[in-house]
């Protein structure tokens, strides 16, 4: 079946679909995005996913490009046209065309293009765990705002992908641990803590993130919001990664050593359990 793309107003054929040359998305990264889980043909935390696209398009001064109650019947339309039951539903959202000039236009109407795939989730091909890397954080100073400014990132996942690793952690001018290129990273102490950077500016304070941080807590663990260093996540009895895609993601060895006994600890499985019932995945769909 042919994907179906949408694209300011009109739904295409995914090798169709197309923006202008000098939308400023394409030109100077002037555009955010969100992606939503699809799970049994439900999407898993699209409020909040919703109320973060707004922070970030109130951030960036851009538009709405439509009404909420509009962005939401497109996002299913695009899904049902797409016939995902599992998988995503991408949106991006740009300051639309103008001509080439750093100051932005004013009075310009935003450009909202909509996508959607059937995927498998990340963690059912990696319930053994996963490596990462570190490198040095060299993203700008409002990591909060979810743009599509990704090139540091898409650079330090390369980097990983050429080690053989499934992400990196990224490393501030502090020495802190900030978080992955494409998701959040935790660690669980010897005392049991579950210890994640505080949602400063130099992080995304990601859905997934917020999500199983209140699992964590309903379930009785004690959740730590602050800075760790390389050194503690490799004395850590624990540790694991969350994102929208890759759910709660154990990490069994950082930078080729192992973590606790190099394999998935019991307090992230229990995490992993929990989060796959609230996205309503079949048991055995995540593991």
């Amino acid at each position: 079946m042919s994907r179906i793309a949408y694209v300011n107003g009109r739904f295409a054929p995914h090798r169709d679909a197309a923006v202008h040359i000098e939308d400023r998305g394409y030109q100077f990264a002037d555009a955010v995005y969100e992606v939503i889980a699809i799970q049994n043909g439900r999407f898993v935390d699209e409020e909040p996913h919703l109320d973060r696209l707004d922070r970030s398009l109130g951030e960036l001064r851009l538009a709405p490009p439509v009404a909420r109650p509009a962005l939401k019947h497109i996002l299913r339309e695009t899904v049902r046209r797409n016939r995902v039951r599992d998988g995503i539903v991408y949106m991006q959202v740009s300051r639309g065309v103008a001509r080439r000039d750093h100051a932005f236009p004013a009075h310009r109407n935003s450009s909202l293009v909509v996508t959607a795939r059937t995927t498998k989730p990340k963690s059912a091909a990696k319930s053994g765990g996963v490596t990462v890397v570190t490198t040095e954080d060299i993203r700008w100073k409002r990591c909060d705002i979810k743009t599509v400014g990704l090139l540091p990132n898409v650079l330090a996942k390369q980097m990983a992908a050429e080690a053989g690793a499934y992400e990196a952690w990224l490393i501030g001018a502090d020495g802190a641990i900030t978080e992955c290129t494409s998701a959040n990273a935790w660690i669980v102490t010897r005392g049991r803590d579950v210890v994640t950077q505080s949602p400063t500016h130099a992080i995304l304070n990601g859905i997934t993130r917020r999500t199983v941080r209140a699992i964590a807590e309903e379930a009785g663990y004690r959740v730590v919001e602050r800075s760790f260093t390389l050194d503690e996540a490799l004395a850590a009895a624990e540790a694991f990664l969350t994102s929208t895609t890759s759910h709660v993601m154990p990490v069994v060895r950082i930078d080729g050593r192992p973590v606790g006994d190099g394999r998935p600890g019991p307090l992230t499985g229990a995490l992993q359990e929990k989060y796959e019932a609230h996205a309503g995945m079949a048991p055995g769909d995540g593991a």
